[in-house]
Order: structure tokens, then sequence, then C-alpha cells
């Protein structure tokens, strides 16, 4: 369904409004209707959406729960592109995207939302993307989250918690669930270092220091090289993509930090694979006894459609957390050995892929076709529904 202008919107243009200097005459709901960037960032807002794209030929386009979805409107034309985009750059940022053919900065509206602007070139022609920060950050409830098992890893002192998944699983929400528990429940200090920051934070029991990559500081190199003295409890690092951003992960939670990190793979012998890809081979083996030593948990989630209307999806999970036998399987490079550890790991919070989808579909939140489609193994779910429980390909 389209989305549509609401009463709520603001019709007239007030003194300073990002984007008054242009635009748009459009049609909505039968009625024509002048569109600024601010007007636009209202009804993402409004409408809930995580992400506004422009781009000729296409009306303007919101991602609502993880779907595309277009305003009920005309196409815009190259030119109403161009001159939005412009709208939101100064000389500074014009003159990079001119040299890079890209630029990210923050906007901040008066009323106080928060969106992450990407304008970049692409055959020619510019596309905007713009993300909005979240002001309200949602529990592990709210989230359908493990609740026991994640609030068990919040509680940590020490060590590297891993969360790991494909690009928009909910990696970011689920980390910022785990850091506003922290917040409630401990005093100390959390910093992160974002690119881009994805959700705002309040001071509650703990205080919080949010730098954004670009605007904070000026590269993720600069924000890792003073990290420690900050004097954080609790870090988050983001991404590790590459071998200084683990390596200051480890760094960060062998000195006596929790730290949170993100990683794009499907389960945890995969995240183990991926870190150890960023060395050649003959330094693998000592970053394995680095990472056992200081690894608390790798987390892994999908996001599953429900059908649902209160909810249109909900994450499937795969836990292992580090005990002293899942350190030995990864000091001793036996990746392949960690499922059976996360199988029968329930009394320490793990849980593997299979049992988390048995558990949605018990809560009747997705159907079995549903699962099957997303099931990692969709024979050993299907045996699992039939109370048949496998291990190593053997039926027990």
């Amino acid at each position: 369904m389209p989305v549509r202008l609401t009463g709520e919107t603001p019709v007239p243009l007030y003194k300073g409004e990002v984007g008054a200097r242009f635009m748009i005459e459009v049609e909505i709901n039968g009625e024509m209707v002048l569109l600024t960037m601010e007007r636009l960032f209202a009804m993402a807002t409004e409408s809930g959406a995580s992400d506004l794209h422009l781009k000729d030929t296409c009306p303007p386009l919101f991602r609502v729960d993880g779907d595309i979805v277009p305003l009920a409107s005309r196409p815009l034309t190259e030119h109403e592109v161009d001159e939005l985009a412009e709208s939101l750059l100064d000389d500074r940022l014009t003159r990079q995207y001119a040299e890079q053919g890209t630029v990210d900065f923050a906007w901040a509206s008066p009323g106080g939302d928060r969106f992450r602007i990407n304008i970049f070139r692409q055959r020619g022609r510019r596309s905007v993307s713009c993300r909005r920060v979240n002001r309200y950050i949602p529990s592990f409830a709210e989230l359908r989250l493990p609740e026991a098992a994640l609030a068990k890893l919040c509680r940590l002192h020490q060590g590297l918690i891993i969360f790991a998944g494909q690009t928009g699983c909910g990696k970011s929400t689920s980390i910022a669930a785990c850091l506003e528990f922290i917040n409630q429940n401990r005093a100390c200090h959390v910093v992160t270092i974002e690119d881009p920051i994805e959700y705002l934070y309040e001071d509650k029991k703990a205080f919080i220091s949010q730098r954004e990559v670009g605007t904070d500081v000026e590269s993720m190199g600069a924000a890792l090289k003073f990290l420690m003295r900050e004097d954080p409890d609790v870090v988050l690092i983001g991404e590790m993509r590459d071998i200084d951003t683990f390596e200051a992960a480890i760094r960060a939670a062998e000195t006596g930090h929790l730290v949170f990190a993100t990683l794009h793979a499907a389960n945890p012998a995969s995240a183990i694979g991926r870190i150890l890809d960023l060395y050649p081979d003959h330094m693998q083996a000592p970053v394995r006894q680095n990472l056992a030593f200081n690894l608390a948990a790798i987390v892994c989630q999908m996001l599953v459609p429900t059908g649902a209307q209160e909810f249109k999806r909900v994450p499937a999970f795969e836990i292992l957390v580090a005990t002293g036998l899942a350190r030995k399987m990864i000091r001793e490079a036996e990746d392949q050995k960690l499922i059976e550890i996360i199988a029968g790991g329930a009394a320490e919070g793990m849980i593997d892929f299979t049992r988390s989808f048995v558990e949605l579909i018990s809560k009747g939140w997705i159907s079995h076709q549903t699962a099957y489609e997303f099931a990692p193994n969709e024979d050993a779910l299907r045996m699992a529904l039939k109370g048949i429980a496998v291990k190593q390909g053997i039926i027990r």
C-alpha cells in the first residue's frame, strides 16, 4: 500500500526549514501538495519507515517493516532529485560529492528526529538514501528476543559478544536492546563507535558516549586509537570489517571491557572463519588462541516473516556461549563441532536455529512452510518437529 500524506505533516514552510529553497508540487490524495526534504523526513517518521530513498523515474520510496513502499504520487524527475539533494548540502559537502561521487552526513530536525543521509551517483545520476535514527529503543520482549540468554550476557563485565547475520537482519537493533538493558541496570560508561548512529540513547543508570564516524571523528581508525583513553566499561565497535577493528575489539575485551561487535556470517562457525580470513595463514593459529580466550558469545540471527498484522517479522536465533568446551573446540580448530555444543547447551543459554524455529512455530508466530523455507537445516527441523533429534547425521 502506498504511503499517504497525513494531516500531521506540516503544510506551511517555516523559517529555516530544510529544503525550503526547493519544493516539489505533487498530487496526493487528490490534493496538490508542496513537498520539501523536511516534509519527506516527517512522512518517514509518521509512517514508521526506517529508510527514505529518492531516485528519478520513481516516486519517493519508504522502507516500512522491511518492505519498500512508494509514496502515492507521481515519479520524481532527475532535476527534482538533484535539487532536493542539493538542498541538504553545504559548500563542503558539495565539493566532497563532486570529488568522490558520494557523500555521507547526518541531519537533525528541530523536533529531534535524526537521519543519516547518503547521496551518491549511479549511472551518472544522483540518488539519495536516508536512514532514520531511532529515539525509541525497544526491549528484549518487544523485539521477541531470547530475554534470559541476552540478559545473562549483558551482565558480563568482560569479553567479546559478536552479533552475526546478513545485512538487515536486525543485528543493530538487538545490540541496541542490549545496550539499553545495560543502561537501565548498571552504573558504567558505554562508548559506541558507529557508522552511522542508528539509535539515540538517554543516560539512565549508565552514561553513554556515542561517536559517529564522519561527524564526531574523522575515521574508524582515529576513533579506535583513542578508545581506551575515554575510560569505557562497555564498548560498541560495530562491524569488524578489517584487522584493525577486530584487534581493537580483542584488546578492549582482554583489558577488562565488555565489547559488542557485528559480522556478516550465517552461524558461529562461519563467524570464526570470517575473522580468521582477515589474516594470512601463518597468523591464524595465534588469532584462534586469542579469540578463544576473549570470546564471550556469538549470537547469529535472521528475520523471518510472520504473516501477522501486529508484527510482520520475528527473529530466529543461534547462540554460542563460550563455555570451557567451546573455547577448547575453537583453540583446536574443531569449529564444525560447535553446533553439537550449541545443541546441548540449553542450560547455558545456548540455542540452535532448529530449536529456535520449533519455538517460533509452537508460539504460532510463523507457519511450518515459512520455517521450512528459512531454516538452515530443513531436514533437521522436520525431524525435530516429529520429536526426533539429530546429531552429526545420526538419528537418536
